[in-house]
């Protein structure tokens, strides 16, 4: 068999990248969960029409068949073949289906998350892949959603961001109603401010000039130009940014209403602030806003790779709707192979050790082996990640054994009447010790992410 070439866009990790990954994916689920959010997984095929609701992706989806199918047989008059069905590319079309699918089971506001797999055939690149995972959190509400669901989801995703040992990321935050309220207090119609915003969305790429002559093209006066760039130039991490927007001299009740949510979210994200994390307001995003209602989200990891958006979302009005009943919504979506990936592809980002034992129990000889095994399971039984060694050469090479994997202890039995001790190889300290009551330092308990090179306000490890 030749040497398998490894296919683009289907990332695949190392045993210590990927206890890298999960550290990551804990910390969201831990976070989430400590807010009350329910764990939803939902298959990972939809019906075809369902997908395709979407059009701008139609051409990424992947279409699931049997290798033998006859594409005539479709239609549901052959029983071995079901409707055209696809995998997800998100895990929001699933949440709608779902929510109407079970809507008389479930407890509303429904408040869950979800972290799995989804697939997208688009064109790979560097933070954008063909499968990925994805951790999603979202509030829904049966016909109302009150205002406190936006502020709770702001202020998880901000704790779940701030605890993630990556580099620094910072959670931009705008509301629909402040700039389209700015927008129609400068003079602008409903139909003219749609497209406006559009143009500013670009701002990143167009730069100012570019919007600039977007804007005048759109049939904007020189002086609207001038105050919708000047608005989306405010940025603030405190409710100073309110000020400025108000200094533009622009009044309309929807851009009161929106200023003042958007003021309430970052104030309440105030203690999730770190050198390592942090919630802007930012007027220029806009985040689909066909879509989007109140406040939307976007958040961005600097680093040496640049600045790369790893998250998205917003508030909605309709996530979807039975006839009888709309079901509004609040959500953010972050790309977890999206934030991880790069980092680790440029050999930034690595665990500590390449397997989950914390403890290597030494053998000393064959006929030690039950013993041996008797001393692990003492282990385990109390938490403590353990395995035995695979043979009985040389301690020392046991010990390089236990280095090689990243392991930091290893564990002596004793003999003719002496105590068990284990070593700590990493200083070479060694004490006695009793597998009932020994335990490691929590640190060492599980696999830690190391990345000096981008967090060396945290140490060596996070």
């Amino acid at each position: 068999m030749t040497r398998p070439t490894p296919l683009s866009g289907f990332p695949e990790f190392l045993p210590s990248q990927r206890a890298a990954e999960l550290v990551v994916i804990d910390t969201l689920r831990e976070t989430f969960e400590l807010h009350g959010f329910a764990s939803l997984e939902t298959r990972h095929v939809e019906p075809l029409d369902q997908l395709l609701r979407k059009g701008e992706t139609s051409n990424e989806v992947y279409v699931l068949r049997r290798l033998q199918e006859d594409p005539d047989s479709r239609d549901g008059t052959d029983p071995s073949s079901g409707p055209g069905l696809g995998l997800h590319f998100d895990l929001t079309v699933p949440l709608a289906r779902y929510v109407l699918e079970h809507q008389g089971k479930l407890d509303f506001p429904f408040r869950r998350y979800q972290i799995q797999r989804c697939w997208r055939g688009e064109r790979p690149q560097e933070g954008r892949y063909r499968e990925f995972t994805q951790a999603d959190i979202d509030i829904i509400g049966r016909d109302t959603l009150g205002f406190d669901a936006d502020i709770e989801v702001t202020e998880v995703m901000a704790e779940a961001l701030s605890r993630l040992p990556v580099p620094p990321l910072t959670l931009h935050v705008n509301h629909r109603k402040l700039i389209q309220g700015f927008y129609l207090g400068l003079g602008l119609d409903d139909g003219a401010v749609v497209d406006v915003i559009r143009a500013v969305d670009k701002l990143d790429k167009a730069g100012v000039d570019g919007v600039r002559r977007l804007l005048l093209d759109l049939g904007v006066t020189e002086a609207q130009a001038d105050q919708c760039l000047a608005l989306a130039r405010i940025k603030g991490t405190d409710a100073g940014f309110a000020d400025e927007v108000r200094a533009l001299g622009v009044q309309h009740p929807q851009l009161d209403e929106g200023l003042d949510a958007l003021v309430t979210a970052v104030e309440a994200t105030a203690h999730t602030r770190s050198d390592q994390f942090s919630v802007v307001a930012d007027l220029q995003i806009a985040r689909g806003l066909d879509y989007y209602t109140g406040l939307v989200f976007e958040g961005r990891m600097e680093n040496l790779l640049g600045t790369m958006s790893i998250c998205a979302g917003g508030r909605y009005d309709a996530l979807a709707s039975d006839g009888r009943s709309t079901y509004p919504g609040v959500g953010i979506s972050l790309g977890i192979t999206r934030l991880v990936a790069p980092l680790i592809g440029r050999g930034l980002l690595d665990a500590d050790r390449s397997v989950p034992s914390a403890v290597l129990v030494a053998l000393p000889d064959e006929e030690s082996r039950e013993s041996v095994r008797a001393i692990a399971r003492a282990l385990r039984a109390r938490g403590i990640p353990a395995e035995t060694a695979p043979s009985a050469a040389k301690y020392g090479r046991q010990i390089r054994h236990a280095d090689r994997r990243g392991i930091p202890y290893v564990w002596f039995p004793g003999s003719g009447g002496e105590r068990d001790s284990v070593r700590d190889i990493r200083s070479g300290d060694q004490q006695p010790a009793d597998a009932t009551t020994w335990a490691p330092p929590d640190d060492d308990l599980r696999p830690r992410i190391v990345n000096p090179s981008l967090n060396p306000s945290q140490g060596e490890h996070a």
